[in-house]
C-alpha cells in the first residue's frame, strides 16, 4: 500500500523530494526485512525510478545501491549504462558487476569509464588483462597503483609494450615490485630510445654518439638490473635478451666480471642447451677443460675463455670465504690475462671499460663516505 501511494506521489513531487524518496526506498530495500510482496513492489518502484527524467533521482539510487550485494542486479545493470555521473558511481563500487560486465565497458574505450573501473577496490587478473590490453595510459597507471588489483606477468608486459615510452606509465611500472625483470629491461631500452631521440641530446652529442652512449648506458643498467632479479626470473629475462639480440658474448662477460655467477649460469644453460644441474655443478667445481667445453657449446669464442675462467675462480674463492674481492680487482686480473693496460682489441677494450667503471664507482662511493663522515 505504501509503495502504491509512493508511485502516485512521484508524478507530482519536486526533483529534490523524488531524489530523497528514491534514496529512502532503496535503503529500505537493501536493509529492511521486507515481506515478499512489499519487496517485489519496492523493486518495481525502483525500476520505475530508472525512467525519471532527472539524473539527480537516478544518482540518488546509484549512491544508495552501488555498494550493496543485495541490490537488484537489473537495476545495477541499467545504472551502469547511464550518463557518466550516474554510471561512475556503480562502475567504481558495485560488487554485482561481473568481470564480463566490466570488460565489456572497458572495451567501449571511454577514458573516464576505464579509469573508474581500474580504481575498483578489487580487480581480477582477467579484468586487469583487459585494461592492460586495450586501456588508455591513464587507466593503466591507475591499475598499477591499485593495491587491490591482481596483475599477471603477461599483463605487465603488455602495458610495458604499449605504454612504456610514456613517463606516467613507465614510472608506475618501475615502482611496482611485482614487475618482471624482462619488463624492467624493456623499460630501460624504451627510456634509452627516448633519450637518444631527444633534440637536446642530439644537439649536444650528434646522432652517432648519442646512439653509442645510450646503448652503453643500457648495457650497464642491464647488468645492474640483474642484482635485484630473482633466480626464478632469470630464464624469462634471458629469453627476452636473446630475442632482442642483447645476449651477446660481451654482455655475458660483463655479468661474470660483476660476480653475477647465478645469472651467468642461467645464460650458459640457455646458450648451451645443457641441463641446469650440469651447468651449476661445473661452475661450482668443474675442471677447466670441462668448463672450456661448456663455454664452446654456449658459443663463447676461445679467446674469451681465459678471462672468464680467471673471474670464475676469484668469485668461487669469494663464495667459499677464501678471499675478499670486488669488480675492480676481478676486472683488473681479467685484464692481466690479456696483457694488461697495453692489451689491444675489442675484448681488451671491453674489460678496460668494465675496470674503469668499477674504479669510478668505487671512487664515487669513497667520496660520498668521506662527505657523510
Amino acid at each position: 500500500m505504501v509503495v502504491s501511494h509512493f508511485l502516485k506521489w512521484i508524478y507530482t513531487a519536486k526533483v529534490s523530494e523524488r531524489a530523497a524518496a528514491a534514496s529512502a526506498l532503496a535503503r529500505a530495500y537493501i536493509n529492511a526485512d521486507l515481506p515478499f510482496e512489499d519487496r517485489c513492489a519496492a523493486e518495481a518502484a525502483l525500476t520505475l525510478l530508472l525512467d525519471d527524467a532527472s539524473s539527480k533521482v537516478r544518482l540518488a539510487l546509484a549512491e544508495t545501491l552501488s555498494m550493496s550485494p543485495h541490490a537488484p542486479p537489473q537495476i545495477i545493470s541499467v545504472l551502469a549504462s547511464d550518463q557518466p555521473e550516474v554510471a561512475g558511481m556503480v562502475l567504481a563500487r558495485s560488487p554485482l558487476l561481473t568481470d564480463a560486465d566490466l570488460i565489456d565497458r572497458v572495451a567501449c574505450g571511454q577514458k573516464a569509464t576505464q579509469k573508474l573501473i581500474a580504481d575498483r577496490p578489487s580487480i581480477s587478473m582477467a579484468l586487469s588483462a583487459a585494461i592492460a590490453e586495450i586501456g588508455e595510459p591513464e587507466a593503466c597507471a591507475i591499475l598499477l597503483a591499485n593495491s587491490g588489483a591482481e596483475i599477471a606477468s603477461l599483463s605487465f608486459r603488455r602495458m610495458a609494450e604499449r605504454h612504456g615510452h610514456l613517463p606516467l606509465v613507465r614510472e608506475a611500472l618501475i615502482s611496482d615490485a611485482r614487475l618482471p625483470a624482462d619488463c624492467r629491461h624493456m623499460l630501460l631500452v624504451k627510456l634509452g630510445e627516448t633519450l637518444k631521440g631527444s633534440p637536446l641530446v642530439l644537439a649536444l652529442m650528434g646522432a652517432a654518439r648519442a646512439e653509442r652512449v645510450t646503448r652503453d648506458a643500457c648495457v650497464k643498467a642491464s647488468v645492474t638490473l640483474i642484482e635485484g632479479t630473482r633466480q626464478d626470473e632469470h630464464a624469462a629475462l634471458i629469453e627476452h635478451l636473446r630475442l632482442r639480440g642483447d645476449l651477446t658474448a660481451s654482455f655475458v662477460i660483463r655479468t661474470i666480471a660483476h660476480g653475477k655467477v647465478d645469472f651467468f649460469g642461467s645464460a650458459l644453460v640457455a646458450l648451451s642447451q645443457q641441463s641446469e644441474q650440469r651447468v651449476r655443478a661445473l661452475l661450482a667445481g668443474g675442471h677447466y677443460v670441462a668448463l672450456q667445453a661448456l663455454f664452446r657449446s654456449a658459443g663463447l669464442a676461445a679467446s674469451t675463455h681465459a678471462i672468464i675462467l680467471r673471474a670464475l675462480k676469484i668469485w668461487r674463492d669469494v663464495a667459499n670465504g677464501k678471499r675478499v674481492a670486488g669488480v675492480q680487482e676481478v676486472s683488473w686480473l681479467m685484464l692481466k690475462e690479456l696483457g694488461g693496460q697495453a692489451a689491444e682489441g675489442d675484448l681488451a677494450s671491453l674489460v678496460k671499460s668494465i675496470h674503469l667503471d668499477a674504479l669510478r664507482e668505487n671512487a664515487r662511493g669513497h667520496a660520498l663516505a668521506i662527505a657523510a663522515a
